[in-house]
């Protein structure tokens, strides 16, 4: 059996798009899947990751699998039709396919609904046996303890900027109403062993470890059981959190003397009204700046996710938020637009209020305005957003959010930081040139 495996990717962070090697490190999900398809079927297995390289057309095949979220569904919907006329299976998985399924079906001979550790392997077996089903869900028992390592041979090295991703935690325990996560998946943690990713890491070569969890500390005794552990193995780390971290001094200690580097955490917003509403109450702005202070005492850098567009911000957000990162010494500032993911309460509350201008999926990518804002028009919020790139990421601010009072502590760091902020200052003067019509333009997939 010939399986492929693809991971479409929307314009922005396309192989040819606006993210270099610099700015993206080795995908989990299919390297993880190749690693679950059963031994038995002795299948050749193939990984083709679209921020890595092109998708080839002439793919040999039996059976394509295609993982997909809501900003790349039209084109992953493109893919799968295209390869379906040529005779090919195709399986849809992913967190599109899981909030909007039958829509997917349109497009697959199978969805996966859900986690897939049990049901892909199900249902390539039931493809090889001729009785495939056209909807796989999630079922109770679903784990992910003590699961194989992902296939990461089948990457193409050369593409990231290191393959060392290791998943430890899956899921949040939050309830934010823009969150696609706990809708396509749910609320549950699931949790590997702490041996096995302690010796997953010891496979790994050289020093940086990336955890792309969503929510390293959604479970803080585990985190501080896995960061004692990570102590002896002498790595450097970065992965995700919350602003919780700010609240735990031994926490922040463990991730110090286990080797965190750098942590993304979403700041989501300068205003408090707005925390609320997104029902992300662990964030406290007026802590903001003693945050960072504190993770940069501990030789700890931050990329600090910032979103415009709720109802609680007016044109003045943009040059607070900017300013806020200058005063707080934020690292790293991303900004997106808030963006209402299908089967989101903040996706059902703009449908209710007939708010939602645009139903196409590839502009769903979180850079992108889909609905009409509340307080400014949608021009001001695209204006906006790229105002805040281009001045939080001129020369003088890059400089300027350098944090001269913990320079010692974060020192060699700082190639790190230089070469991230000028990776981001090309994202930032390039960031209007993909509109719409670059964003769904998806003709070099053939009908």
């Amino acid at each position: 059996m010939k399986i492929a495996l693809l991971a479409p990717a929307g314009a922005m962070h396309r192989y040819n798009g606006m993210f270099h090697k610099n700015l993206h490190y080795a995908p989990i999900t299919l390297a993880l899947l190749a690693a679950l398809v059963p031994e038995e079927l002795g299948a050749d297995v193939k990984i083709y990751d679209e921020t890595a390289e092109k998708i080839p057309l002439d793919i040999d095949a039996d059976i394509v699998g295609i993982t997909c979220i809501t900003g790349t569904a039209s084109r992953c919907y493109r893919y799968a039709d295209y390869f379906r006329k040529r005779g090919i299976k195709v399986i849809l998985g992913g967190v599109h396919p899981s909030l909007k399924p039958y829509e997917a079906m349109e497009h697959a001979d199978s969805v996966v609904v859900g986690l897939g550790e049990n049901n892909f392997p199900r249902a390539l077996k039931d493809f090889r046996d001729d009785c495939m089903q056209r909807l796989y869900f999630q079922g109770e028992n679903t784990t992910v303890e003590n699961r194989p390592l992902p296939r990461k041979d089948l990457l193409k090295e050369d593409k990231y900027i290191t393959l060392n991703t290791v998943e430890a935690i899956r899921g949040c325990n939050l309830n934010c109403t823009f969150c696609a996560y706990p809708k396509a998946f749910g609320s549950k943690l699931y949790k590997r062993t702490v041996q096995n990713i302690i010796d997953e890491i010891k496979t790994l070569k050289g020093r940086i470890v990336v955890f792309p969890d969503v929510n390293l500390i959604a479970d803080t005794s585990f985190a501080k059981e896995l960061f004692r552990e990570m102590i002896p193995l002498k790595k450097w780390w970065f992965g995700l959190t919350t602003s919780a971290i700010g609240a735990d001094h031994e926490l922040i200690e463990l991730f110090e003397k286990s080797g965190c580097k750098g942590l993304l955490i979403g700041f989501e917003s300068v205003n408090q009204e707005t925390q609320k509403s997104m029902r992300k109450g662990v964030n406290k702005v007026y802590e903001y700046q003693l945050l960072m202070d504190k993770l940069h005492s501990h030789g700890i850098m931050v990329m600090g996710c910032f979103a415009f567009g709720s109802d609680d911000d007016e044109i003045d957000v943009f040059l607070r938020t900017v300013n806020l990162c200058l005063e707080a010494k934020i690292d790293l500032p991303r900004f997106s637009v808030i963006t209402p993911f299908p089967g989101t309460d903040y996706y059902r509350q703009l449908e209710r209020e007939q708010r939602i201008i645009e139903t196409d999926w590839s502009m769903y990518d979180v850079e992108h305005v889909v609905y009409r804002p509340k307080n400014m028009t949608v021009n001001e919020l695209e204006e906006g957003i790229k105002l805040a790139w281009k001045d939080a990421y001129s020369v003088k601010n890059i400089i300027k959010r350098i944090d001269i009072k913990n320079l010692w502590k974060i020192n060699i760091l700082y190639g790190i930081y230089f070469g991230l902020n000028f990776g981001y200052k090309k994202y930032a003067e390039s960031f209007e040139a993909y509109g719409k019509t670059v964003m769904a333009d998806n003709s070099d997939i053939p009908d």
